[in-house]
Order: structure tokens, then C-alpha cells, then sequence
């Protein structure tokens, strides 16, 4: 199969059947477009993100911007949201799976945020194959036949979210005048150019989520790229509404900021917690006062995170956005009732907090839990399908997002759990599966990202001590590994899977763990190794 393909374009990938209506010229040209005026500030906002870590790691500690002070203090609302957007009481998040794209949208959620990203391994075939799903669950005709079992669409659905790749993510496959694409660029546009006018036309439109940004200049960079393609398509400008996931510790000191420079486009916030808590270690990692309890201590109710929330609440508020709540990694567990029903009652309290203390909706992951969330919004929502009234009037500061608290306890069954999901993560995202669950938990990038910061964190820090007095090392680290490994491969080899690509990630997990120098995000390293 060959394409046509727009001047300068070159695509180094194999072209599976139905590819070629994705990677039409037209389509593609868009790409191209995109990447041709905005991959250079790009670049320059990514090489910021270097130097402001380096500032970090010198011992510098983030502030809000002097210079954006008018912009806190202004009298200014994002623009009105379209009634797809007033209600987002449940959302459910999942990779652009076929059978999870049909089960998300007749899951009776409100909305669901479909994921080229954390969830969803980044190989050529997800990527492409994941536009040709999302095109006809647009238009209702996406259906699958698996098991025996007929899946298809209900009439009423959820409102559809896209999330594109965050600015740190290529398109290895996909080079214009010489230079790969932007993956975020790359999934918003072909996403965007197929489906924005088959959309409005539905009642709907093009709505995205925004990853993993660290200030506001990264979302005047999607907001400027968003008026150039709506110009492009003919769309009026503010049809393209996108919800920001607050999931950096320095996006939290410009959440006003950012509103701001989407505010034609904005729809509002969401607080992405396991990023969150991944964002802290790795800003922090070479700061010998922070050390961060094992992960199943880190809750939504420990000071920083408690502070961080409630803080996103209020920004929102203020600016007439909507506030959505984070995902808690809980998930159904029908092999034992007991743990079943502590997990639910897990979900009723996360949820029953979020609610209570104003946003207007939150995630889950797994269909079985939305009624769960439904229910305990509408417990404080009533018949309103938000609470963008309610207003939080607390003064937060600084030392309120860096109160990094409890630094114990740490374990070595902590130990052991980072090591063991790590490196079951790894080798599922290696296979081609971005989003598993593992230990009655749903993991995804985001959380496979704590496990190996914190292990790697712990080895360096003089804090980094399990409770009966020995030091976390690279030796102890390195001894535990073949035990979890061997862990792993049990269960997946009774789950009736291969194991060669966990001995694989086992490699590459102590590797992440022990080297001196600290990989900025675990994908890139992993994506390069992709088909």
C-alpha cells in the first residue's frame, strides 16, 4: 500500500489495511502545518523545562510569577461551555482499545476521556488503529465481534474526551522536512481534522484532555495551535474546548495562569494525582530533605495533596470552570467479595470527598465503578449537573504545595511492591498494553512512574531507609529484582501470556532505578524500542 503524502512529509512505518484514510494528504497536510510553525517553540519550552529543573536541583524552590500577578488578580471567566460540557458528574478514562472505547461510551458515565497517552503503549499500530476506532465511534458504526459476544454502541453515549501525547513525546514515524512530528500534534490533528464538522454536527464537538504541562507559556502553545487548526477547518474559534490535567508540581503555581491562556478554549481542570505524585519526586529528587513515604501512603488527604486539590477547586471556581477529580487506582474484584467490597467503599469515599469539596465530577477506570462515583456526586449535587457556584475561600501558599509529608513509612514490602509493579508494567507496556491491572489495581504509566522515581529516589536520599534501619541501595535494590521478577512471570504465566518481555523490563527497570542519571519520563527510552 502506498499514500500520497504532502511535500516534505515522510512516513517510516508499515501501512495495515484502512490505514490510508487516516493518512490521507489532507489530514497529514494539517500535520504538517502545525508542526512547521510551532515545533521550534516547542523545542525552546522543552529546553526550559531542563533549565528550570537545573534551577531545582541548585536548590531553588518554585513561587508564583511576579510577572503574572495581573493575571491572578484579574476580572476575567473562561469562555461559556457547550451543554456537552455542563455535566461531568462521572467520567470514565481508558486507552482507544476498540471493546474499552464500546464498553466506555455505554458505560452510562457522563463523559469519557479516550487515551493516546498514559494508558495506551504508543506503538504504530495503537496509534493509528486507535483514529480509526475513535472515527467511527464518532459516528456511531463502531462495533466488534470477540468471544462470541456482539459489542456495539447504545444510543445514548458518554460525551467524548481525546487526550493527545504530552510535548515530551515523538512520532518517530512520522517526519516532516527531516524532523519528527510532535505526538501530541500529530493524535490532536488527524483526530481533529476527521472528526471536529462530523461532531458539531452530532450535537457535540472536538474536546481534548492536555497532559503533563508545567506552566502556562506549554498551554498558550496548544491554545495557539487550536486557533490555527480551527482557521485551517473553517471552524470558529472557541469550538475546540480542552480540560487541563494539573499533574506537574510547578503547573500548580500557574492554574489560573493557564485557564487563562486557554480561556477562549478551556474547560476547565482535572487533577491528575498519580502524575502529581511522580511530578514531585522527580522536581525534588535530588533534595536531601524530601522523601516521600511508600506509595500506598501517599493519599488525597496528606497535606500536599490535600492543599494541591483543594487549591484546583478554587481556581476553577473562581474563573467559571469546571474542577473534575482525579482517578483512585481502585478496581472491581469479582474473585473475592470481601475485597471487593472494601475496594467499592474505597471508591465511595474518594469520590465522596471530591464532591464535597466542590468538583463537579471525577474519574474512574473501570465501567463497574461509575455508578458508584454517579451516585456520590448526585448525593451532593442534587438534580444541578455541577457546583461551578461553589466557591473556597482558604489563602494557599507556597509551603502548602511543598509540605511533603509523611516521609515514612518505607518498607520492604513497599519496596518490593514498587519493584514488582514496575517491572509487570513495564513488561505489559513492552507487549503492546499500556493500562493493566496489577494487585487488584489499575496501573498505568503515571503509577509505573512512581514506583521507579521513588526507588531510585530512596537509593540516593539519606532519608531513604526501610523501617528496621537498613538503607535502600543499589545492591539491595538489585537483589530483590530476580525474586519479584520470578513473582511476575507466575502470574502472567497463569494468566496464559509470554513472559520474554518481562525479563526484558526487569533489565530495564534496574537499569531506571540504580544509574546515576535520572530518565526524564520512562517512555522515551521505552518508545524507542517500538514498532
Amino acid at each position: 500500500m502506498s499514500l500520497t503524502l504532502p511535500s516534505g512529509l515522510d512516513i517510516r512505518a508499515p501501512l495495515a489495511p484502512g490505514f490510508e484514510e487516516i493518512l490521507s494528504p489532507e489530514a497529514l497536510a494539517l500535520v504538517a502545518k502545525l508542526h512547521r510553525a510551532f515545533e521550534s517553540r516547542r523545542q525552546e519550552l522543552l529546553k526550559t523545562r531542563v533549565a528550570r529543573q537545573a534551577k531545582i536541583d541548585a536548590g531553588e524552590m518554585p513561587d508564583f510569577l511576579p510577572e503574572t500577578k495581573q493575571v491572578r488578580d484579574g476580572d476575567w471567566k473562561i469562555a461559556p461551555l457547550p451543554a456537552a460540557l455542563h455535566c461531568r458528574r462521572a467520567e470514565i478514562t481508558g486507552p482507544v482499545e476498540r471493546k474499552m472505547i464500546i464498553n466506555a461510551l455505554n458505560s452510562g458515565a457522563d463523559s469519557y476521556m479516550s487515551d493516546f497517552e498514559d494508558s495506551n503503549t504508543p506503538n504504530w499500530f495503537n496509534q493509528i488503529q486507535g483514529q480509526i476506532n475513535l472515527f467511527e465511534a464518532v459516528r456511531g458504526t463502531i462495533s466488534l465481534e470477540q468471544k462470541g459476544k456482539s459489542y456495539k454502541l447504545n444510543d445514548k453515549v458518554a460525551t467524548l474526551l481525546v487526550r493527545p501525547r504530552g510535548w515530551h513525546l515523538d512520532e518517530k514515524h512520522v517526519l516532516v522536512d527531516g524532523q519528527r512530528v510532535s505526538g501530541g500534534i500529530f493524535d490532536f490533528a488527524l483526530f481533529f481534522f476527521h472528526n471536529a464538522k462530523e461532531q458539531l454536527a452530532r450535537g457535540a464537538g472536538p474536546y481534548f484532555y492536555l497532559p503533563k504541562m508545567e506552566s502556562h507559556l506549554e498551554a498558550r502553545l496548544w491554545n495557539d495551535i487550536f486557533v490555527m487548526a480551527q482557521d485551517a477547518l473553517g471552524i470558529p474559534r472557541g469550538t475546540i474546548k480542552a480540560t487541563v490535567l494539573v499533574e506537574t508540581v510547578l503547573a500548580t503555581f500557574e492554574m489560573e495562569e493557564i485557564l487563562y491562556e486557554l480561556r477562549d478554549h478551556s474547560a476547565g481542570l482535572n487533577a491528575g494525582r498519580w502524575d502529581y505524585i511522580f511530578s514531585c519526586i522527580k522536581k525534588f529528587k535530588r533534595n536531601s530533605d524530601f522523601c516521600l513515604a511508600e506509595r500506598s501512603k501517599i493519599t488525597m488527604e496528606v497535606p500536599f495533596m490535600r492543599s494541591y486539590a483543594l487549591a484546583l477547586v478554587q481556581a476553577c471556581h473562581k474563573r467559571g470552570a469546571p474542577a473534575i477529580g482525579g482517578m483512585s487506582a481502585l478496581i472491581p474484584i469479582k474473585s473475592d467479595p470481601v475485597a471487593n467490597e472494601k475496594a467499592i467503599a474505597g471508591i465511595r469515599h474518594d469520590k465522596k470527598r471530591d464532591a464535597n469539596d466542590g468538583f463537579d465530577g471525577g474519574w474512574v477506570a473501570h465501567p463497574g465503578l461509575v455508578s458508584v462515583a454517579m451516585e456520590e456526586f448526585k448525593a451532593v449535587l442534587g438534580d444541578r449537573p455541577n457546583q461551578w457556584e461553589k466557591q473556597r475561600d482558604e489563602v494557599f501558599a507556597p509551603k502548602d504545595w511543598l509540605n511533603f509529608v509523611p516521609e515514612a513509612p518505607i518498607t520492604e514490602a513497599g519496596l518490593r511492591n514498587n519493584i514488582n509493579v514496575g517491572i509487570h508494567y513495564l513488561g505489559s507496556w513492552l507487549a503492546g498494553n499500556g493500562c493493566v491491572p496489577i494487585h487488584n489495581l489499575m496501573e498505568d504509566a503515571a503509577t509505573a512512574e512512581i514506583s521507579r522515581s521513588q526507588v531510585w529516589q530512596w537509593i540516593r536520599s539519606p532519608k531513604g531507609k526501610l523501617e528496621d534501619g537498613r538503607k535502600v541501595t543499589a545492591e539491595l535494590v538489585r537483589a530483590l529484582i530476580p525474586e519479584e521478577l520470578a513473582k511476575v512471570k507466575a502470574t502472567v504465566t497463569a494468566a496464559g501470556e509470554a513472559t520474554a518481555s518481562y525479563e526484558q523490563a526487569a533489565g530495564i527497570f534496574e537499569t531506571m532505578s540504580t544509574a546515576d542519571d535520572f530518565a526524564e519520563f520512562l517512555t522515551l527510552p521505552l518508545y524507542e524500542a517500538l514498532q
